[in-house]
């Protein structure tokens, strides 16, 4: 996959780069016989009372009412209030409750600052190890082959297709969730945006700025925030 041009990563279409990024590394669905095993387990496993036929479906439900929303408050927060940035830093499944945010079930659970120096790129080499509770469900493209190796090989390149341009005075981590192990990126504040309310600040973060893949947000002469 050719690297793009280098580009303003907030404009628009660097927004059209990423989706382009993002559709070129989803390279395949589950194959016939991945879908089929489960559909088996899931019935043996019904079959045998491990767990009742309506729990799928509450699970399901439950899993897809969780989005990145959960996430950006938690990254709207800790750009308001320092008190509170550091409690994420340092204990996010705490932080997270603070806010009432459910992740009792997450593994140990990480929150990775970003600074004008440093900056974090979240994979799962593995699998596709990722902190649904606070992202809710993952790209297709985080799923993917391609992105778990060419994070590891390449990330600034992975990165420029997302619109995502680092300097060279940028040391860039990539960081690799696990079964035991969640990792969220806390984005920097988009410049010019001191002083907004939290409730302001809140749809300018993004699922992939929080995992690295891209920057959130910054602030339009259209964007209005709500009082």
């Amino acid at each position: 996959m050719a690297d793009p041009p280098l580009a303003d990563p907030h404009r628009h279409d660097d927004h059209d780069h990423a989706a382009a990024a993002q559709a070129q590394m989803v390279t395949h669905e589950p194959s016939p016989e991945y879908l089929l095993l489960e559909r088996a387990l899931r019935e043996l496993l019904i079959a045998h009372g491990v767990f009742p036929a309506d729990a799928v479906g509450r699970q399901i439900d439950l899993t897809d009412s969780r989005n990145e929303a959960r996430g950006a408050q938690l990254v709207a927060r800790a750009w308001v209030d320092a008190d509170f940035k550091r409690r994420l830093l340092s204990d996010a499944k705490a932080a997270a409750t603070e806010l009432g945010i459910d992740v009792s079930n997450t593994p140990e659970l990480i929150v990775l600052e970003n600074t004008p120096r440093l900056h974090h790129l979240v994979v799962c080499t593995l699998c596709s190890c990722y902190p649904k509770a606070i992202l809710g469900i993952p790209p297709a493209w985080y799923k993917s082959r391609e992105y778990r190796a060419r994070a590891v090989k390449d990330p600034r390149g992975v990165l420029r297709e997302f619109g995502t341009a680092l300097g060279d005075d940028v040391e860039l981590r990539v960081v690799d969730s696990t079964a035991d192990l969640r990792y969220v990126v806390l984005p920097m504040q988009p410049a010019g945006t001191q002083g907004l309310s939290e409730r302001a600040l809140a749809p300018l973060v993004t699922r992939d700025s929080m995992i690295g893949a891209s920057l959130p947000r910054s602030p339009r002469n259209e964007y209005k925030p709500r009082p």
